[in-house]
């Protein structure tokens, strides 16, 4: 600094560069979840964005906090069931390769719990990007279906919409979080501010819709009711719960308008007709889904190192369809059961901040709610490689990381107060 620069300027200076610093650390991270929604080919964008981003977050210090250290000791173990399992993969490279993306994913997130628990209100920024992306996705899935968009075909599968995607059974889930938020929104804002909202939570309740993914309609139902009660629960007042039944109603109203509109076209209706059955005949058949998850288990049972990556397939005409199996299969005994903790242990850390006071309770809410549904429909549908779903197990972690500091924060601050009140005392006479 010259000897005619004011220290007030100096100091002005390192408050600049310090927002920039953060608006642009926001700015990537905006970025890396938006690209999240678009998987058509692999390696998609998002992959090579989020090894340079975290690579250079790395570099500037990305903190690991104590408190999601379950998070990781699981997937470590995890992981290095997975690695051990390669050994007895028949395709040696494919089979690295497969974990190779497991071991990505994982680091993305061990960085998202990371980047939340050292600022919280990112929380904002992930929301947005989210929201913007599943509008986006959304929007091309159902243009695409109709056929209102140039190469239709290539967002479209099997006469079901998948979007960006590269599986109508992922499109559809990957919606549900941001469906979430909107949920949340319109049950607790005033119906004036929430017209937005609306709109934008028809349009990818539809888009869920016309991915026919069985597994995405429950997820979608679980958890709009799942909000719901929180709500119920939450808004005691005789007038908020009024209100909430009014919308429950209102909301009932305008999905069966959308879904009565659709099912007028007699293509919609009849693929709603096939997919609406609970059981399909690659579920019940002989060598079907439910009998392969029997077999399968009865399988890894004999082999502590499970299958190997990719080795289902190889004795099934498909794959695992069920996560659970998949962590016993892919990642043997250790990754199985390292697995079941980590969903078991997420869940049950997570559920007590459903309910606390905190600037961060709508993100807390929303996340336990679509992640319980993704551990729930993980029995029928394979998570391993959804991005989506490592998001959800790294927000999940950084809010639990976040309400552990709130609380040495208030405990520290009720401790100073008890000794400066002690202190503050007058002193007895003798």
């Amino acid at each position: 600094m010259s000897a005619g620069a004011s220290p007030g300027r100096a100091v002005a200076f390192r408050s600049s560069a310090r927002i920039d610093t953060a608006r642009l650390a926001n700015a990537a991270l905006w970025i890396a979840v938006f690209l999240g929604g678009f998987v058509i080919r692999e390696p998609a964008p998002y992959e090579l964005y989020m090894i340079a981003l975290v690579s250079v977050w790395a570099l500037f210090g990305l903190t690991l906090k104590p408190a999601f250290g379950p998070m990781i000791v699981c997937y470590l173990i995890y992981m290095a069931g997975g690695l051990v399992a390669v050994s007895v993969a028949s395709d040696l490279g494919a089979a690295a390769m497969y974990m190779a993306v497991s071991g990505f994913l994982v680091v993305t997130a061990i960085f998202y719990a990371a980047v939340i628990a050292e600022t919280p209100q990112r929380l904002t920024v992930i929301r947005s990007a989210y929201v913007a992306s599943a509008t986006i996705v959304a929007l091309i899935g159902i243009l695409g279906y109709f056929g209102a968009i140039p190469g239709a075909s290539l967002f479209t599968l099997y006469d079901r919409a998948k979007g960006t995607f590269q599986d109508p059974n992922v499109f559809g889930p990957f919606l549900v979080l941001p469906t979430a938020f909107l949920f949340h929104d319109i049950l607790n804002r005033p119906l004036s501010k929430n017209f937005l909202s609306i709109a934008l939570a028809l349009l990818l309740c539809f888009g869920i819709f016309l991915s026919f993914s069985r597994a995405a309609w429950g997820l979608l139902a679980f958890t709009g009711l799942g909000l719901y009660a929180i709500a119920f629960i939450n808004g005691r007042s005789p007038a908020r719960r009024a209100r909430l039944v009014g919308l429950a109603l209102l909301g009932v109203l305008l999905l069966a308008l959308m879904f009565a509109a659709a099912l007028s076209s007699e293509t919609i209706a009849a693929m709603f007709e096939e997919r609406a059955k609970l059981v399909q005949t690659y579920d019940g058949s002989r060598l079907g889904r439910f009998a392969r998850h029997a077999i399968g288990f009865q399988m890894v049972m004999e082999r502590p190192l499970g299958l190997g990556p990719l080795e289902f397939r190889n004795y099934f005409p498909e794959d695992e369809h069920n996560s659970y199996l998949k962590a016993f299969t892919s990642y043997g005994w250790l990754g199985g059961v390292a697995y079941f903790v980590l969903v078991c242990w997420t869940l049950k850390r997570l559920f007590p901040l459903v309910f606390q006071p905190r600037p961060w309770a709508a993100f807390s809410q929303c996340v336990f709610i679509v992640l319980f549904g993704h551990a729930i429909i993980a029995v029928v549908i394979d998570t391993d490689h959804w991005r989506h779903m490592y998001l959800l197990i790294g927000l999940a972690w950084g809010l639990i990381a976040a309400e552990q500091r709130e609380r040495t924060r208030l405990n520290r601050g009720k401790f100073v107060h008890r000794v400066t009140s002690r202190l503050a005392k007058p002193a007895r006479s003798g």
